[in-house]
C-alpha cells in the first residue's frame, strides 16, 4: 500500500473508550465461564500445574511422564498463574489473552510507525487495526484457549514488527513523514527481532523461523531487495535469538535423550510431511478458514484487494509497507497449505497482518468515496445481522431443548430475549451512520455490540453448556464421594478422559465388565445401554448433572 496519510473525519471521543472496552471484553471477559474443554486444554494445563507444584521448569510432564508435544513457553506462563493462586481456568487462559493483547498492540505500533496515525482518533487505523484483530473470531477464540497458539502468533507479530522497523530504517520500506523523523539506529529492533523470534520458537518450535524467514524472503524475492532483507539476519539478532531460545532446548535435551527425536522429528517434521496425526485436509482448506477467522470483518478483504490492484497498476508496491505485511499474511497460509497435517490454528499468525491491512484499506476506501464507505457499512451490518440471527436461533434451540432443563423459565426467557439485541443493534447503527454520514463510527459501534454479545454468551450460555463439554462441574459434584478409588470411566472420548483426569487430579481407570467389585462409572447413554446388557447396573441413576451418566455398578454374581 502507498504511504499517503489517511484522514477520515474525526469521530466522537466516546468511540475510543468504547473500542477499548470492546477489546478488553473480547480478550479478557470471564475467562473462567467454562471449564477446560477438548483434549488439549486439560493436558497442557495439567503439565503447567505439575510444573508449578514440582518446581521442575525444564521437562514438561503429563501424568508424571515426559511429554514433548510442544515446547515450554506456554507451560511456564500458565504455571506462573498457578503460583499466583489463580483459578485453573484463569491460570490456563490468561497467557493467551495477554498474548492476544500484545499482538493487537504490535499491529497498532506498526500502523503508527508506517502510516502516521494519531493515537486519539479512530479516524486513523492506529486504533482500528487492533480493534479489528481483537474482535475477530480467531482472536476471540484463541485468546480464550489454553494452548500455545496465541503465544506463538503474538511472538511472530512482535518479531515481524521489529523486522519491519529494521527495513524501514534501511529505506526498504518508505515511511510516512510523521514516522521518518525517527533516525535512531537499528540495534534495538534487531535485538528485539531475535528475542521475539526466540520466544516464538519456545512457544511452538522451529516453525517460527520458517514463517518469519519465509515471509521476509517472499517480500525480498518479489521486491528484489535481498540486501535489505539480509540485514535482518544481523549477528545481533542471532545472538538475541540464541540467548532466548537455546538454553531451554539444551537443558531439556541434556536431561531427556529422546527429546530431540520426539519433539523435532515426530511433532515437527513428521507432522508436516506425513498424515500420521490424522489431520489431513485438502490443499485449499485454509482459504475458507481465513475467511471464517476474520468474521465479522471478512468483507473488508474486498477493499484490501482493490487497494492491492491499484498499487499493482501504479507499480508502487515494491517499497510499500503494506506489501511487506501482505507477505507476512500470505506465507503462513501457503506454507501450511502444503502440510499433510492441517488444523485451523496453524494460520493464526496471518490474522494480525490481515487485520492491519483491512484497517488501512477500509480507511482509504472511506476517504476516496462516501458511497463506498456507506456500502461497506451496510455489508458489515448485514453480516452482523446474519451472525446475530444464527446466534439467536441457536439459543432458542438450546432453551427449547434439554440443555437448560434445570434452569428456571424466567432465566430461559431472558436468555431468549437478550440475543434479540444482536438483531436490532446493527440495524440501528446502519441507520445512524447513514443518516448522520459518519461511517467512521460504524466499526467501533459494531465491535462493541459484538463484545456485548460475547459477554452475554459468557454469562449465560457457557455456564449452561459447561457440564456438557467440561469435566469441571462433574468433578466438583463428586468431590465428596465416599469411595474415590472406585470411580471409573467407560466408553468416553479422550476429551472427557483428559478433562476428568485434570479435575480429579489423577487418571480415572477404564471400567471393565470383568471387574467384579461395586463401582461408580461415568459414561454416556450408549455406555449405559452396554452396561445394562452386562446385567451390572444396580440402584438408581443420579441425574443431578447433565452431560455424563453416573452409573452405579453392583457386584458380580457370587461376590459379596
Amino acid at each position: 500500500m502507498s504511504e499517503n496519510r489517511t484522514s477520515v473525519g474525526r469521530p466522537a471521543r466516546w468511540t475510543v473508550p468504547l473500542s477499548a472496552a470492546a477489546i478488553g471484553i473480547c480478550l479478557f471477559g470471564n475467562l473462567g465461564a467454562m471449564g477446560l474443554v477438548g483434549p488439549d486444554e486439560p493436558r497442557y494445563v495439567w503439565i503447567a500445574r505439575a510444573m508449578a507444584e514440582t518446581g521442575d521448569w525444564v521437562t514438561p510432564r503429563l501424568y508424571g511422564q515426559p511429554w514433548f508435544e510442544k515446547p515450554i513457553l506456554y507451560y511456564w506462563a500458565a504455571a506462573m498463574g498457578f503460583r499466583l493462586h489463580l483459578s485453573a481456568e484463569w491460570a490456563a487462559r490468561l497467557p493467551s489473552a495477554i498474548a492476544a493483547l500484545a499482538a493487537a498492540l504490535a499491529v497498532a505500533w506498526l500502523v503508527k510507525k508506517h502510516y502516521g496515525g494519531e493515537l486519539n482518533s479512530l479516524s486513523s487505523p492506529v486504533l482500528l487495526a487492533p480493534l479489528l484483530f481483537s474482535t475477530s473470531v480467531a482472536a476471540i477464540g484463541f485468546a480464550r484457549a489454553a494452548t500455545p497458539d496465541m503465544l506463538f502468533s503474538a511472538s511472530i507479530a512482535l518479531a515481524m514488527a521489529s523486522a519491519a522497523s529494521v527495513l524501514r530504517q534501511s529505506g526498504a520500506l518508505r515511511a510516512t513523514a510523521a514516522a521518518s523523523s525517527d533516525a535512531r539506529g537499528d540495534a534495538w529492533p534487531l535485538a528485539l527481532f531475535g528475542a521475539f523470534l526466540g520466544l516464538a520458537v519456545l512457544a511452538k518450535g522451529p516453525a517460527a523461523m520458517i514463517l518469519a524467514g519465509g515471509a521476509i524472503a517472499l517480500w525480498a524475492l518479489a521486491s528484489k531487495q535481498w540486501h535489505a532483507a539480509i540485514r535482518v539476519a544481523h549477528p545481533l539478532a542471532m545472538a538475541a535469538f540464541c540467548v532466548v531460545a537455546l538454553p531451554w532446548y539444551v537443558l531439556c535435551a541434556t536431561q531427556n535423550p529422546d527429546f530431540l527425536h520426539v519433539f523435532l522429528w515426530q511433532h515437527n517434521i513428521e507432522r508436516y510431511t506425513t498424515p500420521m496425526f490424522q489431520h489431513r485436509q485438502p490443499f485449499w482448506y485454509f482459504g475458507p478458514i481465513v475467511l471464517l477467522a476474520l468474521i465479522p470483518w471478512t468483507a473488508l478483504l474486498w477493499p484490501v484487494t482493490q487497494e492491492g490492484l491499484r498499487l499493482w497498476h501504479e507499480k508502487s508496491w515494491a517499497n510499500s509497507p503494506g506489501f511487506f505485511f501482505a507477505c507476512w499474511a500470505i506465507f503462513p497460509v501457503l506454507f501450511f497449505s502444503l502440510s499433510h497435517s492441517k488444523l485451523p490454528g496453524y494460520i493464526l499468525p496471518a490474522i494480525p497482518p490481515l487485520a492491519l491491512l483491512c484497517s488501512i484499506a477500509a480507511i482509504r476506501a472511506l476517504n476516496r468515496s462516501a458511497a463506498a464507505g456507506a456500502v461497506l457499512v451496510r455489508i458489515l451490518a448485514a453480516v452482523w445481522i446474519v451472525l446475530a440471527a444464527a446466534g439467536f436461533h441457536g439459543v432458542h434451540r438450546l432453551a427449547a431443548g434439554h440443555f437448560w432443563s434445570d434452569h428456571s423459565p424466567s432465566h430461559i426467557a431472558v436468555m431468549r430475549v437478550m440475543p434479540l439485541a444482536g438483531l436490532v443493534f446493527p440495524a440501528l447503527i446502519m441507520i445512524l451512520v447513514v443518516f448522520y454520514k459518519q461511517p467512521a463510527i460504524a466499526v467501533p459501534l459494531l465491535a462493541f455490540g459484538l463484545a456485548a454479545n460475547v459477554e452475554i454468551v459468557n454469562l449465560g450460555e457457557l455456564p449452561a453448556l459447561d457440564p456438557f463439554y467440561s469435566a469441571r462441574p462433574h468433578a466438583e459434584f463428586m468431590r465428596n464421594d465416599q469411595r474415590p478409588d472406585r470411580i471409573f470411566t467407560y466408553r468416553l472420548n479422550r476429551s472427557w478422559d483428559y478433562g476428568l483426569a485434570f479435575y480429579f487430579r489423577r487418571e480415572l481407570p477404564q471400567w471393565s465388565p470383568d471387574d467384579p467389585m461395586p463401582a461408580l462409572v461415568l459414561t454416556t447413554p450408549d455406555g449405559l445401554a452396554s452396561i445394562r446388557k452386562f446385567g451390572r447396573f444396580s440402584g438408581d441413576l443420579d441425574e443431578t448433572l447433565p452431560g455424563l451418566v453416573y452409573v452405579p455398578i453392583g457386584p458380580a454374581s457370587g461376590v459379596r
